[in-house]
């Protein structure tokens, strides 16, 4: 006997399928007219890309894609979707695409506000009382409810008259279809006010304003009213990195984009994002991206002559669909 509700699920896949494969056609990724929806389209695998994750859902409708997550690797494909907290640094790859079947999806944005609005409004969600996960990323299956909502989301594209009323009571809805979902845990931990999780995403939100500022941890913890071995063990365990090394991910990622696109040498770049040592810098640069500054400037300029355009030559550690 098929499971209930499987033919609406295949029904709804193939839709948003043609609707996404109508509204990218041959562009990799698109902003679309609804504000913090995003569209991707691959063609091919991709090599793994260092990008940021921002707070928001990221569900594949065709093809499969990984994450790397520290030591932790997370697959999904369609029928699922990868629901990101806070910010988090990580490497994307899409793992399975061709130009018969390209890797296919679409991203909402999340505003951390709204899904807090959404737990204190909504007795249901306030009543699931699961443990949150150990990381701020998660991969969830999509049911027929949430695929339906995206479905219509994504269908207002074509009636742009109604974006304005409709896509804002869509959008709520879906919030409200994650926070019921398997993977709705770590969302409203880290939503909920007094928290771990909500004081390591205020954390978090410091660093990225300061990150060429000198970092001291004890200072930051004591400002999220954490002890500093607490700050220590919720900071790894939401990030897989430590607060430091979080700092260093954004320094090293802002003086790679301040080369490649404002064109500054590697001194320049350096000094901007916080190194007083060049030569730390260069260390550091290499053990991140596997080779010093220069070569690598080297190779992502002379790339598109190859025909290959990374990632990173567009939009250099930003949030990534």
């Amino acid at each position: 006997m098929t499971p209930p509700g499987t033919e609406r699920v295949r029904d709804l896949q193939v839709s948003l399928v043609r609707l996404a494969m109508r509204h990218t056609l041959d562009r990799e990724v698109v902003a679309t007219d609804i504000p913090g929806l995003f569209l991707f389209r691959q063609d091919a695998p991709t090599r793994p890309i260092n990008c940021m994750y921002e707070p928001g859902v990221a569900l594949v409708l065709q093809g499969a894609k990984r994450v790397l997550l520290g030591d932790e690797c997370y697959d999904y494909r369609a029928h699922q979707f990868v629901i990101t907290s806070l910010d988090l640094p990580a490497l994307s790859q899409v793992v399975e695409a061709s130009p018969e079947r390209p890797c296919l999806g679409m991203r909402l944005g999340l505003d951390l506000r709204s899904v807090a609005e959404m737990v204190l409004d909504s007795r249901q969600v306030q009543q699931r009382t699961q443990q949150p996960g150990g990381r701020g990323l998660e991969v969830g299956h999509a049911d027929a409810a949430l695929l339906d909502a995206f479905h219509r989301l994504l269908s207002l594209l074509d009636a742009p008259q109604d974006i304005a009323v409709m896509a804002p009571l869509v959008q709520r809805e879906i919030i409200y279809r994650l926070l019921m979902s398997d993977q709705g845990a770590r969302l409203r931990h880290i939503a909920s006010a007094g928290s771990h999780g909500h004081r390591v995403a205020r954390a978090i939100d410091w660093i990225k304003a300061h990150y060429a500022e000198p970092l001291r941890v004890q200072e930051l913890a004591a400002r999220v009213q954490m002890s500093v071995s607490s700050f220590h063990l919720h900071f790894r365990q939401l990030t897989s990195m430590s607060p430091l090394q979080y700092q260093k991910w954004l320094r090293l990622n802002e003086a790679r984009r301040l080369m490649l696109v404002e064109g500054r040498d590697a001194s320049t770049a350096a000094a901007r994002v916080g190194y007083e040592s060049p030569s730390q810098f260069s260390r550091e640069y290499k053990r991140l991206f596997g080779v010093p500054p220069r070569r690598d400037m080297e190779s992502l300029r002379s790339a598109p002559l190859a025909g290959i355009v990374p990632a990173e030559a567009r939009a250099p550690a930003t949030m990534h669909y």
